[in-house]
């Protein structure tokens, strides 16, 4: 479904990524995770095939990401990204509904199956009761809601999620990657940058950690959401326990404890 082989890209001069090996098989759950500046975004967009690779190159579907047009990446993979600003305008509604431009329809035009993805997708993220409003207006944590609803109204195939619930409160964190769940119990693959730590356990079956732009761990949750991985990656003290009803793996940060606490030998 999804491969990154060799691939080491950046911004002009600088190199953000190096060396880049992934593989995400159709149907998985992965959390990608690691300090800031390790190389999130930029592999998210290199994955995307928003971001030309410098050395190596992204498969997508079994195909050179580099060489589909703008219209064949968007049938195959949605994007939520990082943060942004509505364009003043439109409506939630008509933004939801401009994820199905590479199916040949926007807002005006399109068919009825266009019409059902957008009103599914405004249903899905409890963002129906926003659709006559003016995108522009909203909140930040409502906007972040209208951008997964995009994402998912242009196809729930493969999810690429850059921070997609960064701004939202607790319990729509929750709702959020419920629904990202259940897309990937009904067939979707999601790949989801968090910097939340429990939330990426309690959902993500596998983890993938990076750090200075390589990858730092990949593998099953409970294999590799370790203390000594999490320090390691962190550099900071922190500890695991188990949450009290799944039993997932959860981290517990200790106050006062910077890298310059971290235990030594």
């Amino acid at each position: 479904m999804l491969r990154a082989v060799d691939l080491s890209c950046g911004y002009g001069r600088t190199t953000v990524l190096r060396g880049v090996n992934l593989t995400m098989a159709p149907g998985e759950f992965v959390a990608l995770l690691g300090p800031n500046g390790s190389g999130k975004t930029t592999l998210l967009l290199a994955l995307a095939g928003l971001l030309p690779a410098a050395a190596g190159r992204v498969e997508i579907d079994g195909r050179d990401a580099a060489r589909l047009s703008a219209r064949e990446r968007a049938r195959l993979v949605s994007c939520v990204p990082q943060g942004g600003s509505a364009p003043p305008g439109y409506t939630v509604r008509e933004l939801v509904r401009m994820g199905r431009f590479s199916r040949g329809g926007f807002w005006g035009g399109g068919c009825a199956d266009d019409d059902a993805a957008c009103e599914a997708a405004l249903v899905d993220t409890h963002c129906l009761n926003l659709a006559d409003r003016q995108a522009a207006e909203l909140s930040g944590g409502e906007f972040q809601r209208v951008l997964l609803a995009r994402a998912l109204c242009q196809g729930r195939g493969l999810l690429l999620l850059d921070e997609a619930t960064s701004a939202l409160d607790l319990a729509r964190r929750v709702e959020a990657f419920d629904l990202l769940a259940r897309t990937h119990r009904e067939g979707g693959s999601v790949l989801a940058a968090v910097h939340d730590l429990n939330l990426a356990a309690l959902y993500c079956p596998r983890l993938i950690f990076l750090k200075n732009g390589r990858v730092a761990l990949d593998g099953p949750t409970r294999e590799v959401f370790t203390e000594s991985n999490l320090r390691d990656i962190y550099e900071t003290d922190i500890r695991v326990g188990k949450h009290p009803v799944t039993g997932a793996p959860q981290a517990h940060l200790l106050p006062g404890a910077g890298a310059a606490a971290l235990p030594r030998g």
